[in-house]
C-alpha cells in the first residue's frame, strides 16, 4: 500500500508517516518500480500501535522504546504518565480558576486584567505583609473576587493577615456567604474556625442565620465564636452557650459583655442572672459539687452588670463565700451597684 492510501486509511498525515520513517519508528517493507514507499499489512499495524501509545501521552522517544525494546515493561512508564497526568490536570485546574475569577471581577480593559492578576498572585505571596496589602487593596477601583477572598481567608494563618481578609469580606457584602457556610463543614477544624470569624464580621441577616445554624453544631469553638457574634446582634439564644464560656474561662470576659448587652432586652436580664445563679452550686456555696473558687469569681463579674434582684441576691451570697478572692470580688462588685 502505498503512503498516500496509508494516509487516507489511518488517518496519520503522509508527512508524519515520513517523520516516523526518519525516526526509525515505521520503515516500509518494500519500495514500487517507481521507488515509492511500499507498507505492508505488518506496517500498517505498527502504525496504529504508535497511534495508541501516542494517545497515552508518551512521546514518540518513549514510544519507540516500548515498540522496540523486548525488555521494556510498561508499568514504570505508565506510572509516569500518571504522575504527569495529574500534575497537568492541577495546573489546568489552577488556571482554570484563575481565568474563572479575573472573568467574575468583570475588567473594562488590559489593564483591568493586569490589576487583577496581580492581586491574585499577591494573596498568594510568601510575604505576610504582601497578602495583608492585597487584602486592603481588594475593595479599591478593581477588586478581588469574593470567592479568591474566601479561599485567602479559610487558609490564612497570620492574624493580621487574616484579619485584613476578614474586613475585606464584610466589605463585599453576602456575596461569600455560601462558600463561608462550606467552611463550616470543612473537616479542619482551624478552617471551619476561620469560616464563623470571617462571617462573624458580616452584618447580614443571612449571616446571622448561619451563625444560628453554627450555634447548634458540634464544634464547641465554632460554638463560642458564634455565640459572641450573636450575643453581640441581640440573639438571645447564645446565652447558654455564652455563660458555659464564663464558667469555663474561655473568652470569659467577651462572653459576660455579651450576656451584659443582653441583659439590656425586656425580659432577658432575669433569664440570663438565673442561668449565672444556677451555675454557681446545686445548694451551698461552696459545698462539694459547686463551682471551683475561680469559676464563681468569674460568675461574680459577669454578674455585676445583669440588673435585677436575682443577681443582686447572688452577689451577696457571694460577698460571704469561703475563698477569699470570690469574696472580695462579690463585695466589690456590690460596691458599684450601689453606686448606680
Amino acid at each position: 500500500m502505498l503512503i498516500g492510501d496509508v494516509a487516507r486509511r489511518s488517518g496519520v498525515s503522509a508527512r508524519m508517516l515520513r517523520h516516523y520513517d526518519s525516526l526509525g519508528l515505521v520503515r516500509p517493507t518494500g519500495r514500487s518500480h517507481a521507488g515509492y514507499r511500499e507498507y505492508s499489512g505488518d506496517d500498517i499495524r505498527r502504525i496504529f500501535h504508535i497511534e495508541s501509545l501516542r494517545s497515552l501521552g508518551l512521546s514518540l522517544r518513549e514510544v519507540k522504546r516500548a515498540l522496540d525494546d523486548p525488555d521494556f515493561t510498561p508499568s514504570e512508564l505508565v506510572d509516569d504518565l500518571i504522575r504527569q497526568t495529574r500534575e497537568r490536570i492541577a495546573a489546568e485546574t489552577e488556571l482554570l480558576t484563575r481565568l474563572r475569577r479575573i472573568d467574575a471581577a468583570e475588567p473594562a480593559g488590559w489593564e483591568d486584567v493586569l490589576q487583577v492578576v496581580a492581586l491574585l498572585q499577591a494573596l498568594g505571596a510568601k510575604s505576610a505583609g504582601r497578602r495583608q496589602r492585597a487584602a486592603l487593596s481588594s475593595a479599591g477601583d478593581v477588586s478581588v473576587p469574593v470567592e479568591a477572598l474566601v479561599e485567602a481567608a479559610l487558609s490564612e494563618t497570620d492574624p493580621h493577615v487574616a484579619g485584613a481578609l476578614r474586613w475585606a469580606l464584610a466589605r463585599s457584602g453576602d456575596d461569600g456567604l455560601a462558600l463561608l457556610a462550606r467552611g463550616l463543614g470543612s473537616p479542619a477544624a482551624d478552617v471551619r474556625k476561620r469560616a464563623v470569624q470571617s462571617i462573624a464580621e458580616i452584618p447580614d441577616g443571612e449571616a446571622t442565620a448561619l451563625l444560628r445554624d453554627a450555634l447548634a453544631g458540634p464544634d464547641v469553638v465554632v460554638r463560642r465564636y458564634a455565640a459572641l457574634a450573636l450575643g453581640a446582634r441581640g440573639v438571645t439564644d447564645a446565652v447558654p452557650t455564652l455563660i458555659d464560656m464564663v464558667v469555663e474561662g474561655t473568652n470569659d470576659v467577651d462572653a459576660a459583655d455579651a450576656l451584659s448587652a443582653l441583659a439590656s432586652q425586656a425580659g432577658s436580664a432575669d433569664r440570663i442572672a438565673a442561668g449565672l445563679v444556677g451555675r454557681l452550686a446545686p445548694g451551698a456555696l461552696g459545698a462539694p459539687g459547686a463551682a471551683g473558687p475561680a469559676a464563681r469569681r468569674r460568675l461574680a463579674q459577669a454578674l455585676a452588670d445583669i440588673p435585677g434582684p436575682t443577681a443582686s441576691r447572688a452577689l451577696a451570697d457571694l460577698a460571704h463565700d469561703d475563698d477569699r478572692a470570690v469574696a472580695l470580688t462579690a463585695t466589690y462588685v456590690l460596691g458599684l451597684r450601689d453606686e448606680r
